[in-house]
């Protein structure tokens, strides 16, 4: 569900951020490394993000089942919608 979010985010900067990386042409020179720089860190910050985003949902997740037990709250479960079949 959230994947597809992050992904367009992360592409959206990493295309932009593209022509100073492979730019050619008067002052390149200069801005090739921020381009480079952009990208690479885009790249490396996905990557992470995909590994720990489900991580930390897993944790928050058990962290609630263990707080209700302690505390005795009865989880919720979802009430089956009603049919006229």
């Amino acid at each position: 569900m959230r994947f597809r979010p992050i992904m367009m985010t992360t592409m959206a900067a990493m295309f932009g951020a593209l022509p100073l990386a492979l730019g050619t042409g008067a002052g390149s020179e200069i801005r090739k490394p921020l381009g480079i720089t952009i990208v690479g860190g885009l790249i490396l910050s996905q990557m992470l993000t995909l590994f720990t985003t489900p991580v930390v949902y897993i944790y928050m997740d058990r962290l609630q089942a263990w707080l209700r037990t302690l505390f005795g709250r009865p989880t919720v479960t979802p009430v089956p919608a009603h049919s006229d079949d």
